[in-house]
């Protein structure tokens, strides 16, 4: 997906404790392949360690801008397999199957 396609946030204009809820929101609703851009004044790299952390591998990164006013960076969802841990139950024997 090209980065212009892609929606836009402007975390300049959300309040500071709204900020990675709303990008979160997003981020959560996007479907493989899609992609999100974020434009912020300083790089976002606290966010970057916070996506890692809570969906490790799923998000990908990628810098359009690096300052030094304006950063972008474009988001992009990245297709995962879909038995990834699916029967973790069965990892011991312990579903009988």
């Amino acid at each position: 997906m090209l980065p212009t396609q892609s929606p836009v946030i402007d975390v300049r204009t959300i309040e500071p404790r709204e900020r990675h809820v709303q990008i979160f929101g997003r981020l959560d609703a996007l479907r493989a392949g899609e992609a999100l851009q974020i434009v912020n004044d300083h790089d976002p790299v606290p966010l970057r360690h916070q996506i890692e952390s809570r969906t490790p591998g799923q998000f990908q990164w990628a810098y359009l801008q690096s300052g030094p006013d304006q950063w972008r960076v474009l988001i992009s969802k990245l297709d995962m397999p879909e038995n990834d841990g699916e029967h973790e139950c069965c990892s011991g024997g312990a579903c009988g199957g």
